[in-house]
């Protein structure tokens, strides 16, 4: 039997924070207690929390794909990767996989299946110190939307599916002027070529987007995969998202996209960098304004892994309604339930002793050390 002591810690439980130690178990928090403890490891007043959950990030790929038309060895991305997400405090990652491609996309559905079978081997092989899972985000506007998802149907690995759509005239891109900035932007081209471009992408979003929404939803139903719908910016959105069974709203595009989703019991889950920026960094919603009305329930890194971390600090100091409990349940407590974890996610007795040690200078959290499942891994 192992053992693990971690005393004198500001331990964050569900609704307090108390001074105390943990006991550890086989991996299991075996025991929360407030009395003086003579051995163990100190934590010298530090915060012992659980260790972060987080729900989606692509941030796999930089590391696959370093540079344009590059290809670096995937089973190295995947460590690479891996070692910034623990380095974060995060002991559960949902690792994003695209699904259908732009036409204009640099990876290809290829690489996401040798991403994939990276991710498999490399948990098999125990290379890695966060628990990796796959979130499939699905372009469901791509004619090789369903083709590319049935690689992946049956792979007991793939727990949160998102459906998408980023065609002019959709989700994140309502505004086909905000459209039509970012894409002249990215692809270099004139009117006319953006005109044509723009033309094709509607027509796919209308050929395929509605037969594939209801595919995916199906399977996902059927397989108990949690189902996120992507961008909704209007309550006819959120309204479709309920027929389909979302039950996680990512990055809502506006507030009366938000709040009808927190209306209708889906957890609305937003952007770090976006509270830690203080907004949005292509003008849409904030998401601490969200916070701050009580309808903000999971934050993901997205793109940086390090911000999870940031935004829970950052929401208990400067929102006075978030405590520093409420803060971290964004990003441990509620994505576990989300994604029907209920192993992790909390200090508790007979909870996963997931767990992160963290102090604070000037506010900035510092990760000092981390454990998963009792073992420690950075």
């Amino acid at each position: 039997m192992s053992e693990l002591i971690l005393k004198n810690a500001s331990v964050v439980l569900a609704d307090e924070v108390i001074r105390g130690s943990v006991y550890i178990k086989n991996g299991i928090i075996d025991d929360i207690t407030t009395s003086d403890v003579k051995r163990g490891i100190d934590f010298e007043g530090d915060y012992l929390i659980p260790g972060l959950i987080e729900l989606h990030t692509d941030h796999l790929e930089g590391h696959y794909m370093p540079r344009p038309k590059v290809r670096w060895n995937p089973v190295t991305a995947v460590q690479a990767h891996d070692a910034q997400i623990a380095a974060a405090g995060i002991t559960t990652v949902f690792d994003a996989l695209r699904i259908g491609m732009d036409t204009d996309a640099d990876l290809t559905a290829n690489d996401m299946k040798i991403l994939s079978a990276a991710i498999a081997q490399s948990k098999k092989e125990g290379r890695l110190r966060a628990d990796h899972m796959l979130h499939l985000r699905c372009e469901v506007s791509a004619d090789d939307c369903l083709e590319a998802f049935a690689h992946f149907e049956g792979d007991d690995l793939v727990k949160v599916a998102s459906l998408m759509d980023h065609a002019p005239g959709q989700r994140q891109f309502v505004n086909l002027e905000t459209y039509k900035f970012y894409y002249m932007r990215m692809l270099k081209c004139t009117e006319e070529e953006f005109q044509a471009y723009s033309a094709e992408r509607i027509a796919q979003s209308e050929r395929n987007s509605a037969k594939h929404r209801r595919a995916i939803s199906a399977y996902c139903r059927e397989n108990n995969i949690a189902l996120a719908s992507h961008d909704d910016a209007t309550e006819a959105h959120v309204d479709e998202a309920k027929l389909d069974g979302v039950k996680i709203a990512e990055f809502p595009t506006t507030f009366e996209a938000a709040i009808a989703s927190h209306k209708e019991n889906m957890h609305v889950l937003m952007g770090a960098p976006n509270i830690v920026r203080g907004g949005s960094h292509s003008g849409n919603i904030s998401a601490q304004e969200l916070a701050e009305q009580g309808y903000l329930d999971i934050i993901s890194s997205d793109y940086i892994p390090a911000s999870l971390m940031q935004s829970v600090f950052h929401l208990a100091d400067q929102v006075d309604t978030i405590s520093l409990p409420q803060s971290l349940a964004m990003v441990t407590l509620n994505p576990a339930r989300a994604a029907g974890l209920d192993d992790r996610g909390e200090i508790a007795i007979g909870k996963r002793a997931d767990i992160v040690r963290v102090k604070t200078v000037d506010n900035v959290p510092i990760i000092r050390k981390v454990w998963r499942e009792g073992v420690r891994v950075m």
